[in-house]
């Protein structure tokens, strides 16, 4: 059962999966692809043919531009805003006629891939992805990629160390080390060679 809030705008060839919810005064663009067993919090805008996967976490006031992917299992927390164009103008040169919002050469893809967390208040630029499982920490600006299972902060956001699957920072990096095996409290093991990290 999908559960849309009586305020919500929902456009034309939308596909909502079965047991998302969608609250209130959440606006979703024509063409939008949303999986199963999401939650789009209040006051959210997702763009024209924006893909969201599966059991998606979306909170409020979240803004997701056109050209941008999400991948199941990612979690995106309040007031967090991702971009599309890295030169935008609201006009032509000669300033009599608006730009249009549609999608052009101009604008530019944004990927986050399966299991990553954005905390609150984050600006996500464009022309990048953010890895399996990564993190990104509250407020932080987003330039350019962040590798799996990295924790970034900051603005513009550095990586400062791994995450686990669980949520949790397992390792700092520190300058120097190299092809170490690290393991989280909760069990699960891992292999960190030049800063990559994978799964053991």
């Amino acid at each position: 059962m999908v559960r849309v809030h009586e305020t919500a705008i929902i456009e034309d060839n939308v596909k909502i999966g079965e047991g998302t919810s969608v609250w209130d005064n959440v606006h979703i663009r024509h063409g939008a692809s949303i999986g199963d067993e999401c939650i789009v919090g209040e006051k959210s805008y997702i763009a024209y043919d924006v893909k969201i996967g599966n059991r998606v976490k979306i909170n409020a006031m979240v803004y997701i531009c056109a050209e941008v992917t999400i991948e199941d299992g990612v979690m995106i927390s309040a007031s967090t805003t991702f971009t599309n164009d890295r030169f935008p103008r609201a006009t032509f040169p000669d300033l009599t006629t608006l730009r249009p919002s549609e999608p052009d050469e101009h604008t530019l893809k944004t990927l986050v891939r399966e299991g990553a967390t954005i905390g609150a208040g984050c600006t996500i630029g464009n022309d990048l992805e953010i890895g399996r499982w990564a993190m990104v920490g509250m407020g932080s600006l987003v330039t350019r990629s962040v590798p799996d299972f990295h924790l970034v902060i900051g603005s513009p956001a550095r990586s400062i160390g791994a995450v686990c699957k669980c949520g949790q920072l397992f390792h700092r990096f520190e300058e120097g080390e190299n092809n170490l095996e690290k393991s989280c409290g909760c069990g699960l093991e891992y292999v960190i060679e030049d800063r990559s990290v994978r799964e053991k």
